[in-house]
Order: C-alpha cells, then sequence, then structure tokens
C-alpha cells in the first residue's frame, strides 16, 4: 500500500509496481492507511515521512503497535535523511528518498517481501483467507448478532458487482462497510472514491461525478476527469444518496445502466467499469413516495441492501468499543487509563446514543483525556445538539380532494404539503435565513434549498428568503 497525500505521485508508484506483478494499493492519508492496517489488508507499506494531519512517524508509530511485523519503507524528500534515521530507530524496515529511483524502489519492495513469513506468502491475494482477513469487522464494530449478520451479507455480496444500499443512521459506520465491501472485492487494487452527496452544491455535483471539458464553463480553463473516470475499475461510493439532485439522479441512473457518460459540455461518450455502492440515513421508498427521489433509480439501486442498527439497539458492542476507543486514545495521548468503573459503563450502557458510535468514540476520548487513573461517572460529558428555540410547530389541517386516488398517491400528496407547510413556517420564524432554517430542522443546507426551490416556498410578498 503507498501512502502519500500527493495524488500525482501515488499514480506513478502504482504503475510502476505493478507492472512488477505486485498488487498496489493507494491511501492518500494516515487515517486511511491505518484503517487498512487494521482490517489486515496490506503485506508491504510505503509510508511518506511528511502528511497533512496524521504525519508518516505517527502512521509508522501507530502501525507498529497493531503488526510490529508489517515490512514499513518510509519515502522521505531529499535532505530528509535525518528522519529516516530517525524512522529507521522507530521500526521502520527501510526507507526511499524522492525523487524516487524506480530500481531502488523494487529492489527495496522485493526485498521486504521476501522477509514475509511463508504462512503469509503462501495465501494468494483474492483467496478466501485473505477475504476474512478483510473482513474483521467485528474488531472494529463488535461481537454483537447484528454485526455477525453484517459481516455475512459482506461477506456474500463482496465478491459480485452489485450495487449495494447501505442504510443507517448518522454515525453507525456506513462508509465502514462499504470499504470492506470493496478491499473484500476483486476491485479492492483499484481506488475507491467516496463522495458525500450532501456537501455538493447542486450546480457542481455532475461535473465532480463526470468531469468537465474545457470551455463547459466559466472557468473550466481546462479539462477535468470526474470521480467515474477517477475512480476506473474501482468502487464509487457515494454517500447520503437522498441529498442528490433529481435532475442528477436521471444522470446517474443512465451512466450506471449504460456504463457510459458524458463529461459536462463534452461531445464523446466515456465508457467506465465502476462498481456503485451507496449510503443513506433515509427512508428512500418514502423518498420515492414524496417524490424526492427518482423510482427508477431505486430500483436500479437496491440489488442488495445492508442495513446497520443503531447502537442503542446492539448494546453489548458498547463495551467492546469503549474499550477499542479507550485503548486508541491512550495511545494517542501516551496516558495509561485503566478501564471503567462499575457505574460509568452503566451509565454508558443506558444512554440512547442518538450520534451512534461517533458520539460514543467523542465521549471516551473526552473521558480519556479528563481521567488520572479510571474513568468515572464525572468523566462522562453528553454534549445535546442545539434544538429549535420556543414551541413546535403546528401544521396546517390538510384540505384535499382526495376522490379517485390512490392511498400511495394520497400519501405523497399529504407528505408533501406537511413538508412545505412546516419549511414555510420554519423560514418565517428564521425571518427567510435558510441556513438558520437547515440548523432548526437537523437537516443539511443543501437539502433545504432544494426544497424551496422544489416547493416555490416564499415567506412573505415583501421578504425575501435570504442565504
Amino acid at each position: 500500500m503507498i501512502v502519500d497525500d500527493e495524488k500525482g505521485f501515488c499514480d506513478i508508484i502504482f504503475h510502476v509496481i505493478r507492472r512488477e506483478g505486485f498488487i498496489p494499493m493507494v491511501a492518500n492519508d494516515g487515517q486511511a492507511a491505518l484503517d487498512m492496517v487494521r482490517l489486515g489488508i496490506p503485506d508491504v507499506l510505503l509510508l511518506d515521512v511528511k502528511m497533512p494531519g496524521l504525519d508518516g512517524m505517527e502512521v509508522l508509530k501507530r502501525v507498529r503497535e497493531m503488526n510490529p511485523r508489517l515490512p514499513v519503507l518510509m519515502i522521505t524528500a531529499h535532505g530528509g535523511i535525518h528522519g529516516a534515521v530517525q524512522a529507521m530507530k522507530q521500526g521502520a524496515n527501510d526507507y526511499l528518498t524522492k525523487p524516487l529511483n524506480n530500481r531502488d524502489l523494487v529492489r527495496k519492495v522485493k526485498r521486504a517481501v521476501a522477509g514475509l513469513s511463508p504462512d503469509n506468502r503462501e495465501a494468494p491475494k483474492g483467496s478466501p483467507a485473505r477475504a476474512d482477513q478483510a473482513l474483521r469487522l467485528r474488531e472494529i464494530m463488535g461481537p454483537s448478532g447484528a454485526v455477525q449478520q453484517i459481516i455475512s451479507d459482506v461477506r456474500l455480496v463482496a465478491a459480485s458487482d452489485f450495487t449495494v444500499v447501505i442504510r443507517g443512521e448518522t454515525g453507525t459506520g456506513k462508509e465502514l462497510i462499504a470499504r470492506a465491501i470493496h478491499e473484500a472485492s476483486h476491485r479492492f487494487a483499484r481506488p475507491m472514491i467516496a463522495v458525500d452527496c450532501g456537501a455538493i452544491p447542486e450546480t457542481l455535483i455532475e461535473s465532480e461525478l463526470f468531469g468537465y471539458e474545457k470551455g463547459a464553463f466559466t472557468g473550466a480553463v481546462t479539462s477535468r476527469p470526474g470521480k467515474f473516470e477517477i475512480c476506473q475499475e474501482g468502487t464509487l461510493f457515494l454517500d447520503e444518496i437522498a441529498n442528490m439532485p433529481v435532475s442528477s439522479q436521471t444522470k446517474l441512473l443512465r451512466a450506471i445502466q449504460e456504463k457510459t457518460f458524458f463529461r459536462v459540455g463534452g461531445k464523446e461518450p466515456v465508457k467506465v467499469d465502476v462498481r456503485l455502492l451507496v449510503a443513506t440515513n433515509r427512508d428512500l421508498s418514502s423518498a420515492v413516495t414524496a417524490g424526492t427521489f427518482s423510482r427508477d433509480l431505486f430500483y436500479r439501486l437496491s440489488e442488495f441492501t445492508i442495513s446497520i442498527p443503531p447502537l442503542r439497539e446492539r448494546k453489548e458492542d458498547i463495551v467492546h468499543l469503549c474499550r477499542l476507543f479507550l485503548g486508541e486514545t491512550n495511545r494517542e495521548l501516551n496516558k495509561g487509563i485503566s478501564g471503567f468503573s462499575e457505574q460509568a459503563l452503566q451509565i454508558l450502557l443506558s444512554e440512547s446514543w442518538p450520534g451512534n458510535v461517533r458520539q460514543l468514540k467523542s465521549v471516551v476520548r473526552r473521558a480519556v483525556l479528563q481521567a488520572e487513573e479510571s474513568i468515572l461517572p464525572r468523566h462522562l460529558v453528553f454534549e445535546s445538539p442545539p434544538r429549535a428555540d420556543g414551541p413546535e410547530l403546528p401544521v396546517q389541517p390538510l384540505d384535499w380532494t382526495w376522490h379517485g386516488l390512490s392511498l400511495k398517491e394520497i400519501i405523497r400528496r399529504t407528505t408533501g404539503e406537511v413538508e412545505r407547510q412546516v419549511l414555510t413556517q420554519t423560514l418565517r420564524k428564521t425571518g427567510g435565513n435558510k441556513a438558520r432554517a437547515a440548523r432548526l430542522l437537523q437537516i443539511d443546507y443543501k437539502t433545504i434549498h432544494s426544497k424551496v426551490k422544489q416547493y416555490g416556498i416564499k415567506v412573505s410578498d415583501d421578504e425575501e428568503i435570504q442565504d
């Protein structure tokens, strides 16, 4: 696995390594590399010393705690020999300097592979033994029956090219499941790229996915590939797919079905071979009923569904996760907190965890920071998200003429009307400020922007809706 934040550099090394018969993978940050090491994926690590966030030296330290025998080759810029020597002292097997000499790179990688134990080298890449390594989700998620079912689902679907919908509340680990599917699939040597559909403005999502040609719009001074092209033969993970605008959903459906698309402003079709994984914290069938999600796309995506229960429904995982996060934070802070008192564990088990695993991790990390010997009830702090101030918003009675309509159509229209009324009243409450209204309703800004446009909402004749 090549670990470097410079994509161009990774691409060069990727092709050099693959030409020699190895199976290369790329991680563009230290945390992604650690996740893969924890899953037992790479046999050899090529690790850059200088990276934003977790730098190479910190990654090396954590790798050595997880797997003391994993061969690690450090990569340093010319003139950074002192840092390379320090890395060798901390457990690196060897080092290379930029610009890399390809022969030297290949020679040192082969030497690292030759030093692996016979047991490791006997298991061919893509074998069932390796797939099981990639599915060590129990260690990361917990021992509950729900997690065992998720592991079975991942094992079942990973070998196929099925499109998978991963459904679960925010903070349950949907991207972790997507990465496990990718790493256990035949595409594991190619990139997996994640796209948050709720974080990209509606006007940019098509160029982000499909790329654009030079001159396609103001500011397009060069052509640029989109995420589909970049992860050719790999996996594209679309997070919070329900937030994608309906117009873009239609183009996504066409790209999936025909395995071709046009760049924005392009005239020639681009062929792609990409596996699609999507995640959502909403019920897509309800979104179809409400008219905010394409029915055809829903059926095309729903080849296989993995549901992640919220943490409050798998209490048996809480203690396991607490100990996991305790160990990680102890290492990070160089502390030796021994564990949790019985009272502290009871409090953790009794919580409803609306923020799921992400919230639990934050609570444990803060507790480790504050504790001196063991974690006591006073060290547990539960932050609540801001709530809408004032009384609940009343919804006006609905006055539909339902004669001749099916139940499904009545529900669709009723749901849409309730949504429109709640949005209208919330915007009146905020004086037309969409950003504040989004916070009050606990939805993202892109969603409220598209809903206002969809329903043609206007606060009043003389009151303008603000961004």
